[in-house]
């Protein structure tokens, strides 16, 4: 790589802008610099930022650079539009790297233009498992130690960014939701954010919490079915809003299949900008255009044309075998609620069908995107399936079930082994230190979907 920029200057930064733009990657000295220099500009916010409307709004991204570049070009591109982004740019996607270093030189270069929350992706324990670590490691394969260097620079930054943001004093943003433990915006404020998400209290809340329309109206906060954060309903939101002085609440941290799910007659709105979501789900994405507090717009937008950029050779692996889940699994379905019981019985006792627990599956039943196919993709995307042999390793499935869920796999789209040093799409969780946590990590499963997915608006994921 011939550019090496060890200065933050405007001059050096748009030349990073424009080497980002087109989906290129930066030296690790170079992200070193930038990472130190926003550092210091972002530990003199506080962790609620107070800022003001015009503002569009905008919610998980997830790696997806090329759906990143569509909502400049339908919100308008930093600095002539304002922006908050709600959290959660890695892991997931393809492209976390050239996502997350966009935004993060965006934010050096227009401090005043851009803001940044922290999401519960934004963590050094959830990306060595779900894409990031792994996607540095391998873009940086031919440097020795750059891709950790690349990663600890970056996750470092994570540490510094807000939890929170107030718009023109009255609405309240934040990427997962309420805390028992927050009654005040101010107290958000005392709260030691320079650090990993830990794995309760009100930081872990804040990033990790849902809104759930069935709790009842004498009910506050319930444990969250993910392990971290709480359940809350309307009189939790009301409370707050009332107490705090706010009109509505926006929130991302959950797909929404319209890309926007309104809860509580209006007064929080779930807000998912990853359209398309791991290439599968089908999903539409939504910015929200604030022009003040009473007059905001949902423009609503569909998946980019394109999936890679131009550099990639490699076969695509669209769909990552840490997100291989069957069809019962993303919907709630109430002709199979008579088996339910049995059934959450048998999955609960059996590790193996939490695709995000093994990736053993994922060699069972392998679908290839071929170059040329990806290039004359339609609506519909061709594949051709390869089906490979391996040992059954102590599993002890019932032999129907089992052909029926790898049947239902055949939208997943996976990579031959040869490459899978090259793309990172195994998960293979580094230590390198990092907070012991022990985050669930089987929401995938059926006993999950089922039990928290009773709204076909609103899919739950990490």
């Amino acid at each position: 790589m011939d550019l090496l920029l060890l200065t933050t200057s405007p001059e050096d930064l748009d030349i990073c802008l424009e080497l980002l733009y087109a989906g290129q990657i930066l030296p690790c000295l170079t992200i070193e610099s930038i990472c130190n220099s926003l550092k210091e500009l972002l530990i003199k916010d506080l962790n609620v930022l107070q800022l003001s409307t015009p503002i569009t709004i905008v919610g998980d991204i997830h790696g997806q650079f090329h759906d990143l570049l569509e909502i400049f070009n339908i919100g308008g591109y930093i600095p002539e539009t304002n922006y908050l982004f709600l959290g959660d740019y890695v892991d997931r996607g393809l492209y976390s790297l050239e996502t997350i270093m966009l935004l993060l030189v965006l934010k050096l270069r227009y401090p005043n233009r851009i803001a940044l929350l922290r999401g519960n992706h934004e963590s050094r324990q959830i990306t060595q498992s779900y894409g990031f670590y792994n996607e540095c490691l391998n873009k940086y394969a031919s440097g020795l130690g750059e891709g950790v260097a690349v990663w600890k620079h970056i996750t470092s930054v994570f540490d510094f960014l807000s939890l929170a943001a107030k718009i023109d004093n009255e609405i309240f943003c934040v990427h997962g939701g309420l805390s028992p433990n927050i009654q005040t915006v101010e107290q958000i404020n005392v709260i030691d954010r320079f650090k990993e998400i830990p794995h309760d209290g009100p930081m872990a809340d804040l990033v990790w919490s849902d809104p759930e329309n069935f709790l009842q109206m004498d009910e506050n906060f319930q444990v969250s079915t993910r392990g971290a954060g709480y359940l809350f309903g309307e009189e939790v939101v009301k409370r707050f809003c009332v107490k705090n002085k706010l009109k509505k609440i926006f929130r991302a941290h959950q797909l929404c299949q319209e890309g926007y799910q309104e809860h509580f007659n209006g007064l929080l709105t779930t807000v998912w900008s990853a359209p398309n979501y791991c290439y599968r789900c089908g999903n539409k994405a939504v910015i929200v255009e604030l022009n003040s507090v009473d007059s905001f717009y949902y423009n609503i937008f569909e998946e980019s044309h394109d999936y890679k950029l131009k550099t990639d050779t490699d076969v695509l692996m669209l769909n990552p075998s840490y997100f291989t889940l069957d069809e019962d699994e993303e919907y709630y379905d109430d002709e199979e609620e008579e088996d339910d019981d049995e059934e959450e019985e048998e999955e609960e006792d059996d590790d193996s069908d939490s695709d995000s627990d093994s990736d053993e599956d994922s060699d069972e039943d392998d679908i290839y995107l071929t170059n040329d196919k990806l290039k004359n993709k339609g609506t519909d995307l061709e594949v051709v399936s390869s089906t490979k042999s391996s040992k059954n390793k102590n599993k002890n499935k019932n032999n129907d079930k089992s052909n029926s869920a790898n049947s239902r796999r055949s939208s997943s789209i996976s990579i031959s082994a040869p490459d899978l040093n090259k793309l990172g799409v195994e998960v293979t969780p580094d230590t390198l230190e990092s907070t012991p946590m022990t985050f669930p990590l089987d929401v995938f499963s059926d006993a999950y979907q089922r039990a928290n997915s009773k709204e076909r608006q609103v899919e739950y994921f990490l």
